[in-house]
């Protein structure tokens, strides 16, 4: 059991990594340059998400920062009662003990996951991938110092330089006590990790995400919408991957031509189902399987629905229950569509490109799970606590 370090500790050790990381910039810029020149793979995802600027390391800087502005998520009580005999019961906040966090390619992982893990009070496993090794072992670097500045520990935070096999031997037969496993990552290492894992896993899962065009919809806010889902960040699991039209939309086929115009320009691939596969500038979908892809890729599919109930029926059937958006001036159309759309985020008339700890005021983000327990969505600070029972009596006996 890790002894708890006070929310005055844990701030600082937060408050020093950042001044770190401004101070030491160059030296991770220049060991991120050998992994960007080591990486030959053609994963254009894999290579945005492993590539670190001037810009991602503000980014980890401001989410430290946020971090330890933020209230103590620990000890926060959710529940008390008092017994007809006199015992008082109460529930809080607890951390969970030692979280191991498994990544590929992001380098920011290891600044925000980590921060928000310790925060909280838990001990942190770090599991990146192979491309990022680099840039990786700088910022563990950067980490033993804050924490040594601050007069503790070094093991709150620890790099495990492992290979495939050392990795699945250790999720099957754990050295150390390991509380929660969050894979991060593609379909094929959260299979991996399910499979070998011991203790329980929060899936950050696959996007995957949906738009509906409904036939009451503002076609010119339809078309900033997708474009900015789609273009923006091709990497990113909130990034749009299909776009259902309404058959009833008013000006469809100029809408559709100047949807296609645009997403032509980012040179976006363009599938399209039967019934719109006619248009110029788009490919037939070859294979239903398509539906349940997520690309990170520039790609995207396009497909016609009769009314609102199909396009939900197909959003919960083919999508990753990430994130889905509807555009629409009717209200109770929006409002059908995001009680009954079963995804971790829905979204009427705005980007999924929202979906995101720090865009959702949680200063950050461990994971975005798409399982329902414990948390759904983005898992901020005060979502990576289990709870514990505080029970006080004078003696009473049942």
């Amino acid at each position: 059991m890790n002894k708890l370090l006070n929310i005055s500790q844990r701030n600082a050790v937060l408050l020093t990594m950042a001044s770190l990381l401004e101070k030491e910039k160059n030296a991770l810029l220049s060991a991120n340059e050998t992994d960007m020149d080591s990486y030959s793979g053609d994963d254009i995802a894999m290579r945005d998400r492993l590539k670190v600027d001037d810009a991602k390391i503000e980014g980890m800087i401001l989410s430290l920062q946020q971090l330890a502005s933020l209230d103590d998520p620990l000890g926060v009580e959710r529940f008390n009662f008092t017994h007809e005999n006199g015992i008082h019961v109460s529930n809080k906040t607890a951390p969970f003990g030692t979280v191991l966090i498994i990544y590929e390619s992001r380098p920011d992982v290891t600044i925000e996951a980590a921060g928000i893990a310790f925060k909280s009070g838990n001990k942190i496993l770090l599991k990146g991938g192979k491309e990022s090794i680099n840039s990786n072992l700088v910022l563990v670097e950067l980490w033993h110092k804050a924490l040594q500045d601050n007069g503790v520990q070094n093991d709150w935070v620890t790099y495990l330089q492992f290979d495939r096999n050392q990795t699945q031997q250790f999720l099957e037969k754990p050295t150390q006590k390991v509380d929660l496993i969050v894979p991060r990552g593609g379909e094929r290492l959260i299979a991996f990790v399910k499979q070998h894992a011991t203790c329980p896993v929060i899936v950050s899962g696959r996007g995957n995400n949906f738009i509906y065009i409904d036939a009451e919809a503002d076609l010119q806010m339809a078309l900033d919408i997708i474009i900015n889902g789609k273009t923006t960040k091709i990497s990113a699991c909130n990034a749009l991957d299909k776009v259902l039209i309404d058959s009833n939309l008013v000006r469809k086929q100029q809408f559709l031509q100047h949807l296609i115009q645009e997403l032509q320009k980012s040179n976006v691939e363009i599938l399209a189902d039967n019934a719109l596969s006619s248009l110029e500038g788009t490919a037939a979908i070859a294979d239903e399987n398509v539906w349940y892809e997520e690309f990170l890729d520039y790609k995207i599919v396009i497909g016609q629905t009769v009314d609102l109930e199909e396009a939900i029926s197909n959003i919960n059937t083919y999508g990753g229950g990430h994130s889905a958006c509807i555009v629409t001036n009717n209200s109770e159309h929006a409002e059908q569509f995001m009680n009954n759309v079963d995804s971790a985020a829905v979204y009427h008339n705005a980007s999924t490109r929202f979906t995101d700890g720090g865009q959702f005021g949680l200063g950050g983000e461990l994971a975005i799970s798409t399982d329902k327990l414990h948390q759904r969505g983005p898992i901020g600070l005060q979502h990576l606590v289990t709870n514990k029972w505080y029970v006080k009596g004078n003696g009473q006996i049942r």
